[in-house]
Parts: structure tokens; C-alpha cells; sequence
């Protein structure tokens, strides 16, 4: 089935901010959210276990020791969850930067746009 007339346009559209911008695609589509769901989940998982880890002392040192690895546990994946979240935004960063510098005109270059020199 052909494209219509307006789906055609906005496909063009679509293709030419996609040669403007080549980090056009990356910004719609948004992986941190999980993260820092992710994050706040581990976050409050230790938090618990630690609570846990002082809960059992009186009753068992090895279940408060085993709540204790636990909380350990929580707390390696939530840094893993941390610097994946900079990391991200880092390179959302520069990209943005990377993309401001590559539209501005560079030295010695015609008012036109065009830099060939006839």
C-alpha cells in the first residue's frame, strides 16, 4: 500500500531533521527512567536489609549476617544503577555540546554556507 501525501511529508520531515541532528533519534527515547527506578528500588532494598541486619542481632548473629550481605548486595547494584545513570547523562551532554559546536559556522566560512572557493 503507497503512502499517503501527508505521510510522505512527515517522513521527509523525519529525514531531514535526522541529517541536521544525528543525536535526533537518541533524544526520544529516554533509558534513564528505568535506571532511576531501578535506583530508588535497590536503594530501599538496602536500607531494609540493613534495618533487618539490626532487627536480627538479638535474635541470630548468622541471619543478621546473612541480611547484612544482603544489604551489601543492594548497595553494589544501586552504584551499578548510579553510574549507569551518569554515564548517560554524560553522553547525553556531550552530545548536546557536540551538536552546538557542529552548528556553528567554523572559521572562515562564507555567510552563504557555501565553502568552495571558485
Amino acid at each position: 500500500m503507497p503512502l499517503s501525501e501527508d505521510e510522505q511529508r512527515i517522513l521527509r520531515q523525519i529525514e531531514e531533521q535526522l541529517q541536521r541532528d544525528p543525536g535526533f533519534g537518541r533524544t526520544l527515547h529516554r533509558p534513564a527512567d528505568h535506571s532511576r527506578r531501578a535506583l530508588a528500588m535497590w536503594g530501599i532494598f538496602t536500607i531494609a536489609c540493613l534495618a533487618l541486619t539490626v532487627a536480627l542481632l538479638g535474635i541470630s548473629a548468622y541471619l543478621s549476617f546473612v541480611a547484612f550481605v544482603g544489604a551489601v548486595v543492594g548497595a553494589l547494584f544501586a552504584e551499578r544503577q548510579a553510574r549507569s545513570i551518569g554515564e548517560a547523562s554524560l553522553n547525553h551532554l556531550s552530545e548536546t555540546v557536540r551538536g552546538r559546536f557542529n552548528a556553528m559556522p567554523r572559521p572562515g566560512a562564507r555567510p552563504g554556507g557555501d565553502d568552495s572557493h571558485n
